[in-house]
């Protein structure tokens, strides 16, 4: 159970941070407006998977193995990736002309490609998923190019759904991860329903006067702050970059001020909620400025913040910061997505202190390992070590960190954290947005 809560990267460092990173076991559908939108977020998780050496499997409905190649270039070269070919003998429609591509080839490739004898049966289709499958090892990753590509061969919705409603529970039991492709006006609203109440994660890809824009529909085991709100990005290649989020001038957002005192201390939406004795969805709609809290609720999310009323509504140029704080003034942080005991954590300054960099104490008892990173930050991270030894896990290499030893963080995410001891492991840490 605890290998599928660990978290690993998309390929994509914003996008991580956006989501809140993938988990061991997630099933990714991107609905794809456009049809070609998709295409750089499979191209980094596949390479980030390959980096990493783990096992994937590409099923191809839609691409010809030759163009597929092409396609993932230099990433063809990888003898982890497996190639599961639905193209040639379905809309390939078992001609010479892509016949002819094992034949040239075949001998020389270091990857794997298996060809489906028919894949215009889905049961067919499952067999050679799962069995290549047992071969392998570890956390297997998939993508799935496409559902869409899947229906136009199998000839309806319904063969579809049974085929995604029976592989997502179960790619889910054996710790993958998949990424399923759809375009999103070629099926019907009955259908994409179904496949977001099956599917852990939920992305929508469309263009919007011109700019891409990615939208997190579903997210769970995460409480993203982007949920249903679009995210603009740039593509340049396989190149992904976001546009920073600009803030509205002259203009008190207490929705924003809110979230950002919530996630300062660790609060999840959820958390908060409970503590302040309301649901949810309350705190969302104020985070998001649909609606303002009552006087009531106003003072006890104060209160539970440990901030006063007037930190809502003060634009950072108003606030006097002052420049010595005394260590009463600091607050503690939760970690609700680590067990209770493995990691302590103390803001440094008060919650409602107005600056770039966050200083925070962090703590790690001998022993404890950490299967993803304190934080979901959006900046750049500094930590030096005061006390105790670590060992942290960042793209694929495991280094050593001991008393004096400065760690610096721009675009990169841990995926482990351990203690191997001896004493507690104590750390400065800094978020710089």
């Amino acid at each position: 159970m605890q290998t599928k809560h660990k978290r690993v990267s998309s390929g994509v460092s914003q996008l991580d941070r956006l989501l809140g990173g993938l988990f061991i076991g997630d099933n990714v559908v991107w609905y794809d407006n456009a049809g070609s939108l998709a295409h750089a977020f499979c191209m980094n998780f596949i390479r980030d998977s390959l980096h990493r050496e783990k096992s994937l499997i590409y099923v191809s409905f839609d691409r010809s193995p030759k163009n597929l190649l092409d396609k993932l270039n230099s990433l063809a070269q990888s003898p982890h990736l497996t190639v599961l070919d639905c193209f040639t003998h379905g809309k390939g429609d078992s001609s010479d002309v892509f016949s002819r591509f094992y034949e040239k080839d075949g001998a020389q490739w270091p990857y794997r490609i298996i060809k489906v004898k028919e894949p215009d049966r889905p049961e067919k289709v499952g067999e050679a998923v799962y069995g290549i499958h047992k071969s392998m090892k570890g956390d297997v990753r998939f993508v799935f190019e496409s559902l869409t590509g899947m229906q136009d061969l199998w000839g309806g919705e319904e063969h579809i759904l049974k085929f995604y409603t029976h592989s997502c529970p179960r790619l889910y039991e054996l710790n993958t991860i998949a990424y399923w492709i759809i375009e999103k006006d070629a099926h019907s609203a009955r259908l994409r329903a179904h496949i977001n109440q099956i599917a852990q994660v939920a992305i929508e890809l469309s263009v919007k006067r011109g700019k891409s824009a990615l939208s997190i529909l579903k997210a769970e085991k995460r409480s993203p702050e982007t949920l249903n709100k679009a995210a603009v990005y740039w593509t340049d290649g396989n190149s992904i970059t976001f546009d920073s989020e600009k803030g509205v001038p002259n203009r008190i957002d207490l929705g924003k001020r809110l979230r950002e005192l919530r996630s300062k201390q660790g609060f999840s939406q959820t958390d908060l909620a409970k503590l302040v004795g309301v649901t949810p969805s309350t705190i969302s709609q104020i985070e998001s400025n649909l609606i303002y809290p009552s006087l009531t609720a106003l003072f006890k999310i104060a209160e539970t913040l440990s901030v006063g009323v007037a930190s809502f509504f003060q634009q950072s140029a108003e606030v006097c910061n002052p420049l010595v704080f005394s260590s009463e003034k600091g607050v503690n942080i939760s970690f609700p997505e680590h067990p209770k005991g493995s990691i302590q954590g103390r803001l440094l300054t008060p919650p409602d202190f107005e600056s770039r960099a966050e200083p925070c104490i962090i703590e790690i008892p001998e022993g404890q390992s950490l299967h993803s990173h304190f934080f979901i930050h959006k900046g750049e991270e500094i930590g030096y070590v005061i006390s105790g030894r670590l060992q942290t896990e960042i793209r694929r290499n495991v280094y050593e960190i001991s008393p004096g030893d400065l760690l610096c963080l721009t675009s990169e995410i841990p995926t482990q954290w351990n203690n191997p001891g001896p004493g507690t492991a104590k750390l400065l840490w800094i978020k710089i947005r």
